[in-house]
């Protein structure tokens, strides 16, 4: 077996990358990777130096991993800058640090790119890799963020450590419509999303739904504009750039969806997704003022409908927010795996990982109990 480390996702050949991949995984494909590194969103000027781990057999590709050197630990969203600190108050470097994820995008999905997904040889021959060129590389650590179930026995026997955190994620029960799916709620629930949805609507504020296809190139400039007005009132700019959704949107367009609210033919706001046949993602919004309950319906109402409407099992809208458990979403594991070559810290870290993750599991159960659900309609269990 062959062990390469590619500086661009372009060296890695699409095809026998996707191949690895799969079809329900579209965040992770080649394409998706190609248009972060081409658009300048991903390179070593902003902190992500691509350090792409190959394995290969007699020139067959049978195994990857989508790897970065990072200078720093902004986009990641599994937050280390405590370590980062202790290390400094030691007097050692954090950075470098060798990172396995998806840039900019909190979305469980394979890390470890198998042939063959029950192949433990080629899974602990990457990690191995992986941890090689940390230690060569002068890195500190090696981190894989938000891998899918399927990765966690191979990460766990190559001796890194889990870490747990959850999401908010809504499940389709095999839903005829969205008021099939509203059913299920309490009465007083059910009322306060028909409230929502019918303030959208008596404001005048009409849907559509634009595939990659019909995303020309003036559409993405207005669904670009709006999503930077909501970044900069957090003070920031948008991770990926207009050249990347423009670029996305001719490259992998069975895989995109703009969710478009117009009012009086004008567009005031949008929502950005991925999606495979099984799962939508929730990624980007925005808007260009304040309108009553229209970011609960352009980004979950809308979402849920279209999940029921296509047959998609589930919905994830990205991290953080309370506010889904009340629209239906429920609490959700979420993963990353870490190794340090300090093993005083790496002892340290895992006690305090063992601990957090005793809070995650309060913190799930507690949010569980304000779920929306009929106690009899079997929808409250995570």
């Amino acid at each position: 077996m062959t062990v390469t480390v590619n500086d661009a996702i372009a060296d890695i050949a699409a095809d026998a990358w996707n191949r690895l991949v799969g079809n329900d995984n579209p965040v992770v494909s080649h394409e998706f990777l190609l248009a972060a590194e081409q658009s300048g969103a991903v390179s070593p000027q902003t902190g992500w130096t691509p350090r792409h781990l190959t394995l290969s057999r007699n020139g067959e590709l049978i195994g990857a991993i989508p790897l970065y050197e990072k200078s720093h630990s902004w986009g990641e969203f599994v937050f280390d800058w405590s370590w980062a600190h202790a290390y400094d108050r030691a007097g050692l470097h954090y950075y470098p640090k060798l990172v396995s994820a998806v840039p900019f995008t909190p979305a469980s999905s394979p890390r470890l790119l198998l042939r063959d997904r029950n192949d433990h040889a080629t899974a602990a021959a990457l990690l191995e890799a992986a941890i090689s060129l940390a230690i060569d590389t002068d890195c500190s650590s090696l981190h894989v963020l938000f891998p899918d179930a399927g990765d966690l026995p191979f990460l766990r026997t190559a001796g890194l450590r889990l870490r747990k955190d959850c999401q908010f994620h809504w499940h389709n029960h095999n839903y005829d419509s969205f008021e099939e799916f509203l059913r299920t709620f309490s009465a007083k629930k059910r009322k306060k999303v028909r409230q929502d949805r019918r303030r959208v609507m008596e404001a005048g504020i009409v849907f559509r739904r634009l595939r990659g296809r019909d995303l020309e190139p003036d559409i993405w400039r207005t669904v670009y504009r709006l999503i930077s007005i909501t970044f900069m009132r957090r003070g920031s700019l948008p991770y990926f750039g207009l050249e990347f959704f423009t670029t996305i949107g001719a490259t992998m367009p069975d895989n995109i969806l703009v969710i478009l609210a117009e009012y009086r033919n004008e567009p005031i706001a949008a929502a950005i997704f991925f999606e495979s046949d099984r799962v939508l993602y929730g990624r980007y919004w925005g808007s260009d003022g304040q309108y009553d309950a229209l970011h609960f319906e352009t980004c979950y109402y809308q979402g849920i409908e279209y999940c029921i409407e296509s047959g998609k099992k589930t919905f994830e809208p990205g991290t953080q927010g309370e506010h889904k458990i009340s629209r239906g979403f429920v609490p959700v594991e979420t993963w990353s795996a870490h190794w340090l070559r300090q093993p005083e810290f790496f002892s340290a870290i895992g006690d305090y990982l063992d601990e957090e993750s005793r809070h995650i599991d309060r913190y799930m159960d507690a949010v569980g109990d304000h779920s929306p659900y009929r106690d009899d309609s079997g929808r409250n269990q995570r």
